[in-house]
C-alpha cells in the first residue's frame, strides 16, 4: 500500500503556503484564525511549532514527553519569513518520517501515549490542513485541499468516525469547523493514534481502517509479512474492522492487531476482537497465524497479552474464543491462554476468560 509519509507532508505545507502566500502583506496579528480564539499570525507560528515539535520526537525517540524546546521567530519576522519557517519546520517532520522505522514510536500524549511514523506523518498534515482553513477563511482567501490528504487524515487518525459524503468536508465536521447533514455539531473531539499492546517478542499493532482496506483488497496493509502472510482470517478481520468503520461502529480499541516480531519487524499473524464489549463486558475475540510462524507459541503469547489488556479494563468482564473441535492447535492454544471451556454447540467449543 502507499503510506503515508514525507511526500504526503511536502504535499499539505505546499498547499498551504500556496493558499496563504497571496495575503503576506496583510497584518496577520489583526485577523482572526477563523473560530480560533489565535490570530492568524499566531496560528500559523503554532503549526511550525508543531511539525517541527513531531519531527524532534519522532527522531529523538522521545518516550515520556516533548522534547524540551520552543519554536521562537526572530524579532522582525515578516509573513513572508513565517511562511518560509513553515515549509522547513514540514521539510524537517517529512525527512524525519522518511529515515525512521516503522517500528519506532515516540511519544504523543493522545490516547495511548504514542505514535509510529505514519501517525507522526497524519498528526502533521492535519496541522496544516485545518489550521490553514482557520487562517485562510480568516484572511478571506480560498483553500481547498485534496480529498486524498484529507481521507488519509481520516482514516489514521479519525477511526472512529463515520466516513461522510466527501473527505474534506467530513474532517472538518469531525474538528467541529463545518456540519453535516443528520449529524449534531462537533464541539469536543480529539484524534486517536494507533494502540500497540507489547508481548513478550512481539507488539499487538492496531491496524488502521486505511490499513484494514488494503489488507481486504489483497495487500499488504503497510506491514512486513513472513513468508505464507497475510493468512486469510487476518484478511477477513481487516474486512470487518472496515465495515465497522463506514457504519461509524468502530471503537479502534476493540479493532483487529497485526502481531509483529520485535527481532525483525515482521508480522507474523492477526488477532483481535469482533466488536467492542457487549453491555455486560463480554466481547469475542479471534486469531490465526501464517503457516511458517505455527509452533513457536506466538498465538499463545499475543492472546495472553490481549487478554491482560482487556481483562484490565473497566468495560471487559470475560472474553470468549469459538474453536472449531478438529482445531487442535487452536484449542491448545486457549488452554494455555487460561481460558476454559463453557459450552459446544455446531458452531464449535465456545472458551471463556473471565476477569478477576
Amino acid at each position: 500500500m502507499r503510506e503515508t509519509g514525507g511526500d504526503q507532508i511536502a504535499e499539505a505545507v505546499a498547499s498551504c503556503v500556496a493558499a496563504l502566500r497571496p495575503a503576506v502583506d496583510r497584518d496577520w496579528t489583526e485577523v482572526k484564525a477563523g473560530r480560533l480564539e489565535w490570530n492568524c499570525h499566531e496560528t500559523a507560528v503554532h503549526v511550525a511549532d508543531d511539525l517541527v515539535a513531531y519531527a524532534a520526537n519522532l527522531a529523538g525517540r522521545a518516550q515520556d514527553a516533548y522534547v524540551p524546546f520552543e519554536l521562537k521567530l526572530d524579532d522582525g519576522t515578516d509573513n513572508s519569513g513565517l511562511l518560509h519557517v513553515v515549509e522547513t519546520t514540514g521539510a524537517l517532520l517529512a525527512a524525519t518520517v522518511r529515515t525512521t522505522s516503522r517500528a519506532i514510536r515516540a511519544f504523543h500524549p493522545y490516547p495511548f501515549r504514542s505514535a509510529d511514523r505514519v501517525g507522526f506523518a497524519a498528526m502533521g498534515i492535519a496541522e496544516v490542513l485545518l489550521h490553514t482553513h482557520d487562517m485562510a477563511e480568516g484572511l478571506g482567501v480560498p483553500y481547498r485541499p485534496s480529498d486524498e490528504l484529507a481521507e488519509s487524515v481520516l482514516t489514521l487518525l479519525f477511526p472512529h468516525v463515520q466516513p461522510g459524503p466527501t473527505p474534506w468536508e467530513t474532517l472538518l465536521w469531525a474538528t467541529g469547523r463545518g456540519e453535516l447533514p443528520g449529524r449534531a455539531p462537533v464541539t469536543e473531539w480529539r484524534w486517536r493514534n494507533n494502540l500497540v499492546i507489547p508481548a513478550e517478542r512481539l507488539d499487538l499493532v492496531g491496524i488502521r481502517p486505511a490499513e484494514a482496506r488494503d489488507l481486504r483488497l489483497g495487500g499488504d496493509g503497510g506491514f512486513e509479512w513472513i513468508e505464507g502472510g497475510p493468512y486469510e482470517g487476518t484478511r477477513e478481520a481487516a474486512g470487518f474492522l472496515l465495515k465497522a468503520y463506514e457504519g461509524g461502529v468502530l471503537r479502534p480499541e476493540f479493532g483487529v492487531f497485526a502481531l509483529v516480531r520485535r527481532e525483525d519487524g515482521r508480522a507474523v499473524g492477526g488477532l483481535g476482537f469482533h466488536s467492542a464489549p457487549d453491555e455486560e463486558g463480554r466481547v469475542e475475540i479471534g486469531y490465526d497465524l501464517t503457516e511458517s510462524a505455527r509452533g513457536n507459541g506466538y498465538a499463545t503469547e499475543a492472546l495472553r497479552a490481549l487478554a491482560d489488556w482487556a481483562l484490565a479494563r473497566d468495560d471487559v468482564t470475560s472474553l470468549f474464543a469459538t474453536v472449531e473441535p478438529a482445531n487442535i492447535p487452536s484449542l491448545a492454544v486457549v488452554s494455555r491462554a487460561g481460558f476454559t471451556k463453557v459450552s459446544e454447540d455446531g458452531e464449535g467449543l465456545a472458551f471463556e476468560l473471565r476477569g478477576r
